[in-house]
């Protein structure tokens, strides 16, 4: 490995950014707000929060979460989401997922302010994403493995890039990004034949699936770049991705570390999307 693609200087870049933008929002008197939403909320989801709220209070952002019992009804739900939608105080909404399943998940994307979708969850938003007119945001992992290739001046345009995993939130807005920046891509999943050889024969590679250490040494070859945006708790309190690190790493010649890689730089991710957000519906209101 020549190359360890850290998160937290892409992070910081994007930050300083959002932190200025949020600093001229609240000097107007429209300081930036996001509304954090879910049910029943696991542990990954409010270390989630928590990373969110700590990070959100540095660039000067106002964060509140409305939580709900993993019980509650879709009714009760959606009343309070559209109270947030509602509400110009609130200028971003991120929905914590999967919900319960009496919490319909179409239902609920579809009664989502577009505006406000800083997650890129709702049709609106993805169809922004596959046709390019960029009027929503992009999922925001998606959108941070662009900012981690595009800070270290990665190229992409040409290159075959192989995407393994094939969910809205990741994979497939993920292959329409790259797509969109001229790289050939091939959308891996878990009925691909012959994966490992799939993966050895692109330029960059990106893992996605959402399994630990899925991504091996016999998926990958000298001088690809590999982005790993899975993570996931080992009985012993660890961390690993959808890569396994130390057979992977001797290998290629750049590769995201987990932790410390793709999760950081969503997180500024997001937040630079509630900031554009109060901007963009500022500007609408005055218009």
């Amino acid at each position: 490995m020549d190359l360890l693609l850290k998160g937290a200087p892409v992070s910081k870049a994007i930050d300083e950014n959002t932190a200025k933008l949020a600093a001229q929002l609240a000097a107007d008197g429209n300081p930036p707000a996001l509304a954090l939403m879910g049910a029943g909320l696991g542990e990954d989801d409010r270390a989630y929060a928590s990373s969110i709220l700590k990070k959100a209070q540095m660039l000067g952002i106002a964060v509140t979460e409305h939580y709900f019992d993993q019980d509650v009804g879709l009714s009760d739900f959606l009343d309070a989401l559209q109270e947030l939608n509602g509400d110009p105080a609130v200028h971003g909404i991120l929905i914590f997922r999967p919900l319960p399943p009496q919490l319909d998940d179409g239902i609920i994307r579809a009664a989502l302010a577009f505006e406000k979708d800083v997650d890129g969850i709702t049709d609106a938003s993805l169809a922004g994403v596959f046709t390019g007119d960029h009027k929503g945001y992009a999922p925001c992992t998606a959108q941070a493995v662009m900012e981690i290739l595009h800070s270290y001046q990665i190229p992409i345009a040409g290159k075959k890039v192989a995407v393994v995993g094939r969910s809205l939130t990741v994979g497939k807005p993920l292959a329409m990004l790259l797509t969109g920046e001229n790289a050939t891509v091939t959308l891996c999943h878990s009925r691909t034949a012959d994966l490992p050889a799939a993966c050895r024969e692109a330029e960059i590679l990106v893992a996605a699936a959402g399994k630990p250490a899925l991504i091996g040494a016999e998926h990958v070859a000298e001088g690809q770049i590999v982005l790993d945006v899975g993570i996931h708790a080992l009985p012993d309190g660890s961390l690993t991705g959808d890569v396994d690190f130390p057979a992977v790493s001797p290998i290629v010649s750049a590769i995201t570390p987990v932790p410390g890689g793709v999760g950081g730089v969503t997180t500024s991710v997001l937040l630079s999307h509630v900031v554009q957000a109060a901007v963009n519906q500022l500007s609408s209101f005055q218009k």
